[in-house]
């Protein structure tokens, strides 16, 4: 039943058992820095593979040394079932350079965004729509900021994964700039529709109180846990999306001006055209609950930082499927062909970050070309026929 794969040489001796409705993943990793390790399942002997598995524990997640390793699965709160005879596991252990943040992508939707019961700044609800983004799965950490400034703002300083705080929204703008130089990408900070809809969990939204959690204990660092200081980061709860600390440990700069909301449903919002201070959100470690809620906005001025205040980054998507509209077969199989090209490259690039952020986009649309073009239908053939010279670096990939 279990099937296991290593990724890349860092990982060997790779292991699985079942305990109870658990599965656990042994593996050997051998590498000189800690890395960041991820669990993936595949049901179809390796085909396709899922994103990385979120109810995990042990041996996974960031900061991994070398040794011998465990990985538990908590099936049930991941899957309703697991049957079948092509399971295979892979673990991949990341070792890039801390210097860029990893995101999470988040797909496009629409989601009414305020609250009517909030402060008169929350009002009014209305709907708004966004386009695909990938949001940073943690706040920029002070190791992150030395890396790229050469010095450490903090004024909780010595805690290399903490958030880095005590900085302006300016001082950000400049962190910005020269992270965008040195990779050569596009980051920002989120708008505030962007950050509300990712801290709700985006279409995977379950509608908790505040992000990932009912409880404000489980997903944030607050006043009432905090010990008055910040906390490593990812050590709470993750969110419906795999996105940690949206609530609580500090509060996060977004890149719009503070003004009143539309009365009309808007696309892309970018906020206020006008006005001094931008916009914070999420709450901190001083904060109670009612400041923690996701739809609570503060305002600063962008020159000033407080020991409260951080932030995390957006990465413009580069989800083809949003670029394009694909309205009949021969633009489906554009699109199909496209994402087969730039995984060909990503993988040339030995990219595997990308690799697996346009594997995940890949799968919803295929999940819709599936319901569009029936198996064995004509369409279904013609398709085949013209992806088919796609399909060599696909196939490479997905072996």
């Amino acid at each position: 039943m279990l099937c296991l794969s290593a990724q890349a040489q860092k990982v060997s001796n790779i292991r699985a058992e079942q305990r109870g409705q658990d599965i656990v993943v042994f593996y050997s990793l051998e590498t000189t820095s800690p890395c960041e390790v991820s669990l993936l399942l595949s049901q179809d002997n390796g085909v396709t593979w899922s994103g990385p598995l979120k109810n995990v524990s042990g041996d996974v997640g960031k900061n991994i040394s070398a040794g011998e390793k465990t990985i538990i699965w908590k099936v049930l709160e991941e899957r309703e079932q697991l049957v079948g005879d092509k399971l295979k596991f892979k673990v991949i252990a990341n070792a890039k350079n801390s210097i860029e943040p990893e995101v999470v992508f988040v797909e496009g939707g629409t989601f009414l965004m305020g609250s009517n019961s909030g402060d008169f700044d929350e009002r009014p609800v209305r709907s708004v729509t966004l386009s695909a983004f990938n949001i940073g799965k943690y706040e920029v950490t002070q190791a992150q900021w030395k890396v790229v400034m050469g010095n450490n703002p903090s004024h909780f300083s010595g805690c290399d994964d903490c958030p880095v705080e005590t900085v302006s929204w300016n001082d950000v703008q400049d962190f910005i700039r020269k992270l965008n130089e040195q990779t050569g990408k596009n980051y920002r900070l989120p708008t505030e529709a962007e950050w509300e809809y990712a801290a709700k969990g985006g279409k995977s939204s379950r509608g908790y109180a505040y992000s990932g959690s009912n409880d404000i204990n489980s997903a944030a660092w607050n006043t009432e846990n905090s010990g008055s200081k910040t906390h490593t980061v990812g050590s709470k709860q993750a969110n419906e999306l795999g996105v940690y600390d949206l609530t609580g440990n500090v509060w996060e700069w977004c890149s719009d001006l503070h003004g009143t909301y539309s009365n009309y449903s808007e696309t892309n919002p970018l906020g206020a055209s006008s006005g001094q201070n931008r916009v914070l959100r999420g709450g901190s470690w001083s904060d109670f609950a009612r400041f923690c809620r996701y739809s609570n906005r503060i305002m600063y001025n962008p020159g000033n930082g407080d020991l409260i205040y951080g932030f995390r980054l957006v990465l413009p998507s580069v989800n083809l499927i949003e670029s394009k509209v694909a309205n009949d077969l021969d633009s489906d199989a554009k699109v199909i062909c496209e994402f087969m090209s730039e995984i060909s490259k990503a993988q040339k690039e030995s990219d595997l970050d990308k690799i697996l952020l346009l594997q995940k986009q890949l799968e919803p649309f295929m999940v819709e070309i599936e319901k569009k073009y029936p198996k064995g239908s004509e369409d279904e053939e013609r398709l085949g026929v013209l992806i088919k010279p796609c399909l060599g670096g696909f196939m490479e990939f997905f072996k």
